[in-house]
């Protein structure tokens, strides 16, 4: 069975003899091949034994093989296989139905064509079969996403010598080459799925669908066109630098139809799918349906299209940039008291984002959404770090340069520079919210694991864990919150540079007047010296409100409550002054007035002045309650447990011995 005679007919032979000894011949090898896998199995010492037997195999399908695609084409002339296309009209993309010979086939010949078809399957099935298991012997993984059916190619080859005499003729109209390609491949569709289908499922060919090899094989035809004829000359026209604008819109344009003729041809698939298959039984073929595949196996020519995709965009973005309007943020301000359920709106009015931050996000997205039908994850990736990447590290170069050209000073009453800044603020979170959902989408995370299963091995798995813009969103956070530290800075240090004298005024609290009732018989009212820096606070805190979103202005005031009550905390602490009876009153007044600029941000605001409020504990101690505890501080490091009975968690021993030593006012 294994003579090169069953391999070549006579010529008086019929067709059904010729038939059965190709049956027979394929079954004599699947027999053996179902030997070999149980000695792979049970015996793998006997790899010479294997290796001689695979080469006796691999010698008779060298010669089965091509007799049976030859017999196979044979067959396909006598059924007037191809189909004569009829040429688009001159000036239009009308094209004239197709017909269709297996579907006109007669019963003698569709029965001839069925064995064919049906040989060729099973001589397939045993390539596969035999590849998969050399490969499985050596520990290497077999690629099945774009495994075509031999029967259905055959079909494609002589249609495609036809239809690239047409699209030579169209260098300068490639959209008739995609209006031929997409009516050639629809109008056959249904045919082939009617008379095939049937075919390969008596066959036994698991997983297999006859309308996805179609298409695929129609695809990847038009695909090796534009690879060999039209981007390669494309690439060679790019490294000249005068026709570079010329090539870049040539290769833009032809991308456009390249993303609808892959929507089309994707939605022909999705055409009466029935919905009991197995999921993901078809995703090989299915992914592999893209004219996007040709930048899979050429890195150059991904790099290049990434670059046009970069300048367009950046052509796009850069007159926005220049117009002030688009960084001007809203004065849209949610009143009443702010609440985490707030934080939950993420739209670019509740995040108080400038215009520009949701132009660039879609240009972004734009570009992201061209390469959607890349077949290859890696290539997928690659491209979106060559566009997009690119594309946001410029654009975080600009939040810079508008950040560093906006200068905060302590001394301007102008709020533009206050408002400028917080638009940058709200711009950064703005994008960085987008970038951390864009992360999550499921094709985002396999393109991050396939990126780490390609990169160096690393030491730790540091990697593992991060997001696809990881490093994108890091900055963006990196950035925001040292704008804000600006802002709290440059507040803090103007509330120090207008309260200094207040803070070191000897005179300020030691009124010895003695009151009976100070509260009722005096007018109390804010320290002279005190006046002008909460004023300041206060301006500049109702500018920021409106100007900045609601995460970061919670962020900024606490910020900046937490930096005042250490400030005052402190600067009381380390000065002189002596309190008087009165001069604590007078305290606690301007402080009530300090804490309650804070209150129409929160309904507690004293909470977040500690230091402050222990302080007035401790000057409105008894006489007896003091020396008590100076005593007991004096003489006990760990004076926890008496300072906790007063209330007082914040401040240091040292702290407190400062304050009753020195700042109660002995009469």
């Amino acid at each position: 069975m294994f003579s090169s005679k069953l391999l070549i007919s006579p010529i008086s032979e019929d067709a059904a003899t010729k038939h059965d000894k190709l049956l027979q011949a394929i079954k004599a090898m699947s027999d053996i091949e179902e030997v070999l896998v149980g000695v792979v199995k049970f015996h793998p010492q006997w790899h010479c034994l294997l290796k001689s037997v695979d080469t006796r195999v691999d010698k008779i399908l060298s010669a089965l093989r091509p007799q049976a695609l030859a017999d196979h084409r044979a067959l396909l002339i006598s059924l007037g296989w191809p189909p004569k296309l009829i040429s688009l009209k001159n000036g239009s993309d009308h094209i004239t139905s197709l017909p269709n010979p297996l579907i006109l086939m007669q019963e003698d010949k569709r029965r001839n064509y069925s064995q064919s078809f049906i040989a060729l399957c099973a001589l397939q099935h045993l390539q596969n079969r035999r590849e998969e298991r050399q490969l499985n012997s050596n520990l290497i993984k077999r690629d099945t996403q774009n495994i075509q059916l031999w029967a259905i190619d055959e079909l494609v080859s002589p249609i495609a010598s036809r239809m690239e005499c047409h699209f030579t003729k169209w260098s300068e109209q490639p959209e008739y080459m995609f209006a031929l390609a997409y009516k050639v491949t629809r109008d056959f569709i249904s045919g082939i799925d009617d008379v095939l289908q049937p075919l390969i499922d008596k066959a036994r060919l698991i997983s297999c669908s006859a309308k996805d090899a179609w298409v695929s094989a129609m695809v990847q035809m038009l695909s090796g066109f534009l690879e060999k004829k039209v981007f390669r000359f494309l690439t060679e026209r790019y490294k000249v630098k005068h026709l570079k604008p010329d090539v870049s819109s040539s290769w833009l344009h032809l991308v456009d139809l390249i993303i609808a003729f892959d929507k089309k041809m994707q939605s022909l698939l999705n055409l009466d799918t029935c919905f009991l298959a197995v999921p993901g039984s078809f995703e090989g073929l299915s992914r592999g349906v893209s004219v996007l595949s040709i930048f899979c196996n050429r890195p150059d020519w991904l790099k290049v299209w990434a670059k046009i995709e970069f300048k367009n965009a950046w052509k796009k973005l850069k007159p926005e940039l220049i117009e002030e309007k688009a960084w001007i943020t809203s004065k849209k301000c949610i009143s009443g008291i702010d609440t985490e359920q707030e934080f939950l709106l993420l739209t670019v009015e509740d995040l108080k984002a400038p215009p520009i931050a949701e132009f660039f996000l879609k240009i972004i997205w734009e570009m992201i959404e061209r390469c959607q039908t890349m077949p290859s994850s890696l290539s997928h990736a690659q491209f979106i770090r060559f566009t997009a990447g690119r594309f946001l590290w410029y654009f975080f170069k600009q939040l810079l340069f508008r950040f560093k050209a906006t200068e905060l000073c302590i001394d301007s009453s102008d709020d533009v520079a206050i408002v400028r800044v917080c638009g940058l603020i709200n711009a950064a979170r703005y994008i960085w919210i987008k970038l951390q959902e864009w992360s999550d989408v499921a094709d985002f995370l396999e393109m991050k694991i396939v990126e780490n299963d390609s990169s160096k091995p690393t030491q730790d798995d540091t990697m593992d864990n991060d997001c696809f813009f990881d490093e994108e969103i890091r900055s963006l956070s990196e950035m925001e919150t040292n704008w804000l530290m600006e802002i709290i800075a440059v507040v803090l240090r103007q509330f120090e540079m207008l309260s200094w004298k207040y803070v070191q005024n000897n005179d300020s609290f030691e009124d010895d007047q003695d009151y009976t009732n100070p509260v009722e018989d005096v007018d109390l009212v804010v320290s002279n010296d005190f006046v002008e820096a909460l004023d300041a606070l206060d301006s500049w805190l109702h500018t920021v409100k409106i100007s900045l979103n609601k995460k970061d202005f919670l962020d900024l005031w606490r910020s900046i409550a937490e930096g005042l009550d250490h400030y005052i905390s402190c600067s009381i602490v380390r000065s002189e002054n002596w309190f008087s009876k009165m001069g604590v009153y007078q305290f606690e007044a301007d402080m009530q007035a300090l804490i309650f600029i804070f209150q129409p941000y929160c309904a507690r605001p004293q909470a977040f002045f500690p230091c402050i409020n222990e302080i007035l504990k401790l000057l409105k101690l008894k006489k007896e309650e003091v020396k008590l505890m100076q005593t007991f501080l004096s003489n006990n490091q760990n004076g926890s447990e008496c300072l906790h009975l007063y209330g007082i968690y914040h401040l240091s021993v040292n702290q407190i011995l400062q304050v009753l030593r020195y700042k109660i006012w002995v009469g």
